[in-house]
């Protein structure tokens, strides 16, 4: 795995802790301007929460200007609230694997997601055609996992992203022990990248480069390009890291390198 080029996936979404920095896209046009920048600086895979009654036109102006991979955000949503997700058709639909526990600056999330919604999220996605992002908070996660790939619901390679440092019940620590232990701990056949929120992110993604795993950066997680400035713009941010990844010995894959490596179907 240490040999494959890096995907990068830029999150454009707001800050929940920094919101008071404002330097995410706060309409559905400057949305998908940011999706593309990101695209033309370098990133494979753009996380977008996707307008309420904009879901399908949101990504079909995206591909109209880039090949970008689209990776449909708001996990937290019960799957019934994500119909629309669904036949908006995004390459990739973000499921966590355990239930949320969040809080944020003025606002906490508190959802269950039960082993029978993510057999729903299995089924949906294989009808259509979406694949499912795993997300992996603890590793209680793995065994959810495990449970849908033994009832064959999902196929390897399962593509994960790795959560620290996010507040709340589901919290942990954005530390290298607990990364090594996260991966130490993985099924096989999986492909991941890390999300790390808060200051600690530089260390852990760039452990996660040399290790062979793949970054999500963004103004979700950091909106920061240094300590105490804010990005100009994700693009900036993606750009960085994918200085970054070359200093650290990983080229940037491209969205065709990075649907071959997670096993995506070519649209």
């Amino acid at each position: 795995m240490v040999n494959e080029n890096l995907i990068v996936t830029a999150t454009t979404a707001n800050s929940w802790i920094h919101p008071e920095v404002k330097n995410w896209a706060s309409t559905t046009d400057a949305l998908i301007k940011d999706a593309v920048r990101c695209a033309e600086a370098g990133a494979a895979v753009v996380h977008v929460h996707l307008p309420a009654g904009e879901e399908a036109e949101t990504v079909h102006r995206i591909r109209e200007q880039c090949d970008v991979i689209i990776q449909a955000g708001m996990s937290s949503y019960p799957i019934e609230q994500r119909t629309a997700m669904f036949d908006a058709r995004p390459d990739m639909l973000s499921v966590i694997l355990n239930h949320h526990d969040e809080h944020f600056t003025g606002l906490s999330v508190n959802q269950l997601h039960p082993i029978e919604e993510l057999e729903q999220y299995c089924r949906l996605c294989r009808k259509y055609g979406i694949l499912p992002e795993w997300e992996v908070w603890h590793t209680g996660s793995y065994w959810n996992l495990r449970y849908l790939a033994e009832k064959a619901l999902t196929k390897p390679p399962h593509y994960l992203t790795l959560f620290f440092g996010w507040p709340g019940g589901t919290w942990s620590p954005p530390t290298s022990d607990e990364y090594l232990h996260r991966v130490n701990y993985m099924p096989s056949h999986c492909v991941f990248s890390v999300s790390v929120m808060g200051k600690e992110q530089a260390a852990i993604i760039s452990l996660a480069i040399k290790s062979g795993g793949n970054v999500r950066v963004g103004t979700e997680d950091n909106p920061f390009i240094r300590p105490g400035t804010p990005a100009k713009d994700n693009a900036e941010i993606v750009r960085k890291t994918i200085r970054l990844g070359r200093r650290l010995g990983r080229e940037v894959a491209d969205p065709s390198e990075a649907r071959r490596i997670t096993g995506m179907k070519k649209r």
